[in-house]
Parts: structure tokens; sequence; C-alpha cells
């Protein structure tokens, strides 16, 4: 083979998957996000809290050029949601996990494309207040279950999408003061190792990147954002033998479609 055809099919092989919660999928769409999705190339997009039913997406939103879109609507008017992108047509969609308080919120959404499953995901946050703290707990005890289900299930997964849940201590700026806020509770960090220690899910960006300060979100109060004081909550999560085929893994921050950073991580896999 000579060198040029080797390099194509080498290229071939890279599988690129973009998380971002754009909160607000048409505000993100008037910031520019569908003219930088374009020129990414990506093989799957998945987005969380989209706040908008289907009557609100344009032909653009629905299914950019080269993509095949799919979305699971909340339920309450311009409210969580996920979507997924993908330029391959699955072959499978699953909307929701089987439990009616998170389904109708739309806070997960699974594609198949052979043996590998990618899912769009959105955990409750709990900062509203207790009410929704309590929300969030209940999401976690029913959603372990499903995590362990899909381990089994002997496929390649890769679950997408804002946790919510920032996992150590350098995953976010200000760790010590917020010990006690929702998002770095005890109990959520914990959570989080027993699905990685427990469970057998990777971290796939810190396998890729381990360096401190790496943040995908920032509070729009202050100067957050032009300080680099955020929060890494946005994850790609696999299973250990497609997280294995992870080579590179970026947050893009050149320019601002949410108050989230898109994660982008190429895989050495064949989809």
């Amino acid at each position: 083979m000579v060198r040029g055809a080797r390099r194509r099919v080498e290229l071939s092989l890279v599988l690129r998957v973009i998380t971002l919660n754009v909160n607000g999928i048409r505000s993100a769409a008037r910031k520019g996000l569908y003219r930088w999705l374009a020129a990414q190339k990506a093989d799957v997009v998945c987005l969380q809290e989209i706040k908008a039913h289907d009557g609100d997406l344009d032909a653009a939103m629905r299914a950019p050029r080269g993509l095949h879109g799919h979305f699971s609507h909340a339920e309450k008017k311009g409210y969580a949601g996920v979507g997924l992108y993908s330029r391959r047509r699955p072959d499978a969609v699953r909307e929701g996990f089987g439990v009616k308080e998170f389904d109708q919120e739309g806070r997960y959404l699974e594609a198949r494309f052979g043996k590998l499953s990618v899912i769009s995901v959105y955990l409750p946050s709990g900062s509203a207040g207790p009410h929704r703290q309590a929300s969030k707990f209940r999401f976690l005890d029913a959603f372990l279950p499903v995590l362990k289900k899909l381990r089994k299930s002997r496929r390649d997964v890769i679950l997408c999408g804002d946790w919510n849940i920032a996992h150590k201590e350098f995953d976010l700026r200000n760790w010590r003061a917020n010990q006690k806020n929702s998002g770095f509770l005890p109990e959520e960090r914990a959570w989080l190792t027993k699905v990685f220690d427990g469970v057998g899910f990777v971290d796939v960006f810190r396998r890729v990147d381990p360096r401190p300060e790496q943040y995908t979100w920032w509070s729009n109060r202050g100067q957050a954002w032009a300080k680099n004081v955020g929060w890494r909550i946005d994850y790609q999560i696999a299973t250990p033998g497609v997280a294995a085929h992870a080579v590179k893994a970026s947050i893009y921050k050149r320019r601002r479609f949410s108050d989230h950073a898109p994660l982008t991580i190429d895989y050495d896999y064949e989809l």
C-alpha cells in the first residue's frame, strides 16, 4: 500500500465525538454553533439542555447538513431535553431509560451503531434548592442500575453529557469553598467514583489529559470565564474497550455558544 492510501485508511478510522450543553439550542444557534459544527466533521454530536420542543426547531437544527438528528424533548416547555446528531444513520434509537420522572424531562437518548452505543445524557442539577437536590439523588439511585446493565451488555458504550458533578478536587477551581454545594457534595463524588471504580466505566478525558484547570463550565457571575474559575462537569464516560482507543481530547474555548464548552474526543475506532 502506498503511503497516501495508508494515510486515508488511518483517517477513516477516527471516530470524532463531541458533547455540549447548549443551554438552549436556539440561543446556541444564534451564537454560531452550527457554523462551528460544520467545520468539525464530527461523527456523533451529543447536545444537552436544548430547551425546545420539535416545533421550535428549524431544518438546520433538526438535521444539520450531512447529519441525522434525534431528540428527546422534555414535556415542560423550555426545559432540559437532549439531542444527538450522527453522520451514519443509527441502527436503533432509544429514548429514556424507563423511569417516568426523568424520561418526561428528556434526559437520556441512546443511538446504536453496530456494537457501539453513544448516549446523550443530562443529569439533574441540584443548585436550585433542596427539592432539586432530592430529585438529583433520586436520579443517581435510578441511573446506577442502568449503568451496570450497560456495562454488562458487552456493547461498547460512550455516555456523553453534562453530569453536573465535578469528580476530583482539581476538577474545579474553588473546591474548598464548594464542598457543601451541589455538584461537589461528597455523596455525588462518591457516586461517580462508584461509576468508575465499581461499575468499571472510564473517564475518557482524564485518560487522555491529566492536567489540572481543564474546565467545561463557568458561572455567569463575576468574571468566572475571564479568570478561568470553572468546573469540569461535562464528560465522555466509556466502557474500557472503546476508552482505550481515545487518542485526542480537547475543550473548545475560542468562542462561546453557552456557559459550557464543547468537549471533543477522537477515538481510533471504526463506526
